[in-house]
């Protein structure tokens, strides 16, 4: 009589749950997110395109026929750069590129490195009235930028200051830092404490820690702010309006802008062209630092 050797049979594996990162990232791949995304890239880019064509056409086609017609009559012209450039009787924007370069690069490297400092100091450093101080400078991001004007330019006015990059620079560093301070703060504090208390093991003060241990970790999170921070800058009309001083010697080109559009508001070929050249350093910005700035705003928001 033989005995019949029993099967052995393993358990039914638990399956596993995707996690909500997972399931985030599947529905952001599908076809139709990636159809959406196109269109939207097509509409936005659209317009700039548009402007590109319209700022190479000649001026009688650019005042008679839309820019799509360009396509049946591809005519071009340098003749609007020119123009733009100061030739032909035209604005010389030149030196207003210039002079908006000499704003934006102070404006975006003195909140940057204010920010950095004292969002490591809110982050790693206890001293009294530290959370109290830190909501106070989180308030001030719900302030109204056009409330601080007056109060800014009269300041300006006292110290003789007016008519100078000093006011733009300091300006636009003020209204930056809340937000920077903010951004640069959550950044740090998603840094394991392990890493500072190791430092602190190997004799690390507080200014090794973060030019040694916390630079190089801020890169995607200072690149991130610096494009937000350059394109509001290099875009501002406001701020430039109300501190410029009214001179050429500190208007930035959107300033001059305005002005083109003011006084010249039939010559739609240089204000065509003046637009598009002001927008070419902003659009090379982003796209030399796009891998930066995704990465910094995706810096600390999942985990795993």
């Amino acid at each position: 009589m033989s005995t019949a050797t029993p099967v052995t049979t393993s358990a039914p594996l638990k399956a596993e749950r995707p996690s909500a990162a997972k399931i985030a990232r599947k529905r952001l791949s599908s076809p139709w997110a990636s159809l959406a995304a196109i269109v939207l890239a097509v509409l936005w880019t659209l317009p700039t395109f548009g402007l590109l064509v319209s700022s190479f056409r000649p001026e009688r086609q650019i005042k008679t026929t839309g820019w799509w017609t360009f396509f049946s009559d591809p005519t071009t012209t340098w003749d609007n750069y020119r123009g733009v450039f100061g030739e032909e009787g035209g604005v010389n924007l030149a030196g207003f590129f210039v002079n908006s370069l000499v704003i934006c690069i102070p404006a975006v490297l003195i909140p940057m490195t204010i920010a950095a400092l004292s969002a490591y100091a809110f982050a790693w450093i206890n001293f009294p009235g530290r959370n109290i101080l830190f909501l106070a400078i989180f308030a001030l991001q719900i302030v109204p930028l056009q409330v601080t004007l007056i109060p800014l330019l009269e300041i300006f006015v006292n110290i003789k200051l007016t008519g100078t990059f000093w006011t733009l620079w300091i300006s636009h560093a003020t209204f930056a830092l809340p937000l920077a301070i903010y951004l640069l703060h959550n950044f740090m504090r998603e840094i394991p404490a392990g890493l500072i208390e190791a430092a602190r093991v190997d004799g690390a003060g507080h200014v090794s820690i973060f030019f040694k241990v916390m630079l190089p970790l801020l890169t995607p999170a200072l690149a991130a702010f610096g494009i937000f921070q350059f394109l509001w800058v290099w875009n501002d009309l406001l701020v430039a309006l109300v501190f410029a001083g009214g001179g050429d010697e500190v208007a930035p080109i959107t300033l001059q802008l305005a002005n083109l559009s003011g006084t010249r508001g039939t010559a739609w070929q240089l204000l065509s062209a003046g637009a598009f050249v002001s927008i070419i350093v902003p659009v090379t910005v982003f796209l030399l630092l796009q891998r930066y700035f995704v990465r910094g705003l995706l810096a600390g928001s999942v985990k795993g």
